[in-house]
């Protein structure tokens, strides 16, 4: 089973500065907040060039499907907010919930399985 990874677009409201949004990423980081079960690795991203541009986002990245699902849920039966681990409630709701134009939960995003196929270069 290949690994899930999941790409999140965050709007900040017109009044947040870049800065505001880097020190907030930063502050969850020296938290915490993202040491959760099967998460492998993060990046936090800022749009070069395209139609993000300028923008944020970030790339998680988990183990398997069991252990993303362990913490979010099955694909066809989310876990309800109130359900998510402790770190990412204070991310949501106390750092990314005052930056954001929408609520977190209401972001775009994508979950992707990685396929496992042949790396060019390998």
């Amino acid at each position: 089973m290949g690994r899930i990874i999941s790409l999140h677009e965050y709007e900040l409201k017109n009044t947040v500065e870049a800065r505001q949004f880097e020190q907030a990423v930063r502050e969850a980081i020296d938290r915490g907040l993202f040491l959760l079960p099967g998460l492998e690795e993060y990046r936090f991203l800022k749009g070069l060039r395209g139609s993000r541009a300028g923008k944020y986002a970030a790339l998680w990245i988990y183990r398997n499907q069991a252990d993303w699902e362990a913490l979010w849920g099955p694909v066809t039966r989310p876990r309800p907010k109130s359900e998510y681990p402790a770190g990412w409630q204070v991310w949501e709701d106390e750092i990314l919930k005052p930056l954001l134009d929408r609520a977190p939960d209401k972001i775009n995003y994508t979950a992707y399985r990685e396929l496992d196929l042949a790396r060019i270069g390998t």
